[in-house]
């Protein structure tokens, strides 16, 4: 008796293919981590740790820029910070409403859009006004400090007198010429004006003698200037050169018993 074949075996008659029943399974199972020597773990360890730590910068930068991209948007682009309030400091002479009008922001423009310095400009227009600072105060406030003009002279235009600054910036009319300010008479006064700046120059040079003694400088023309003192004594200054010089001199001669001293020529001093 013949042994039987072999199981597994192929035969030529089946074409040398496995028998029916006797084909492989296959079955996929997990590994445990035992699995995996602890040196490869530990490299895996380590080039997680290296990638986290590579994309950690970018990911930092990325959420700075979206969180300053919102401040950004909710800043410049909204009502949220937008002005609510226009406090005026320093102001006297100009009403609060005079420089809230002349500031031009409207409420809830946003704070960080406005531009201080073109507010500042304009209400530096503003007659009485010789400086002004525009600041913002947050949440939602803009902080105007005015410093108004400071009068060194009258000037008499009809029933009323115009002050001027040093500058010779007219800024302000009133009915009655203020007592602590000297009378300068011209024709029309204002900062380009030669005879008005003339005028200003003689005032700044005079001593505290002749400024006490003061009754009013009268420009007649650039070289004919004069002073009208108290006691109706004239000082004939001529030009508004050598001003100190012409007022030491006619300083000197204030105690003499004379109505007219003329220092036009301070080298040369006549007087009756």
């Amino acid at each position: 008796m013949s042994p039987g074949p072999a199981r597994g075996r192929t035969s030529a008659a089946d074409g040398g293919a496995p028998r029916r029943g006797l084909a492989r399974r296959w079955q996929l199972v997990r590994a445990g981590s035992d699995a995996v020597p602890p040196s490869t773990r530990r490299f895996m360890a380590r080039a997680r740790q290296r990638r986290m730590r590579a994309a950690l910068p970018w990911a930092v930068a990325a959420g700075v820029l979206a969180l300053a991209g919102l401040v950004a948007w909710t800043v410049l682009s909204t009502g949220l910070f937008g002005v609510r309030e226009v406090r005026v400091e320093g102001a006297e002479l100009v009403t609060a409403v005079q420089v809230r009008d002349a500031v031009g922001v409207a409420d809830g423009v946003p704070l960080a859009r406005v531009d201080l310095a073109a507010a500042a400009r304009r209400i530096g227009a503003l007659a009485p006004v010789e400086k002004a600072t525009v600041s913002r105060d947050w949440p939602g406030a803009l902080v105007v400090r005015v410093t108004e003009r400071t009068p060194v002279a009258a000037v008499p235009q009809g029933a009323a007198f115009v002050l001027v600054d040093r500058a010779g910036v007219a800024f302000q009319t009133v009915p009655r010429q203020p007592a602590e300010l000297p009378l300068v008479r011209v024709g029309q006064p204002a900062a380009d004006d030669p005879g008005t700046r003339a005028a200003l120059d003689v005032l700044a040079a005079l001593t505290p003698q002749l400024r006490a003694a003061l009754v009013d400088v009268t420009v007649e023309g650039l070289a004919r200037i004069s002073l009208r003192l108290s006691g109706d004594r004239t000082v004939v200054w001529g030009d508004a050169t050598r001003g100190r010089d012409k007022a030491r001199v006619a300083t000197a001669l204030l105690d003499e018993d004379t109505d007219r001293i003329d220092v036009s020529a301070p080298d040369v001093v006549t007087f009756r």
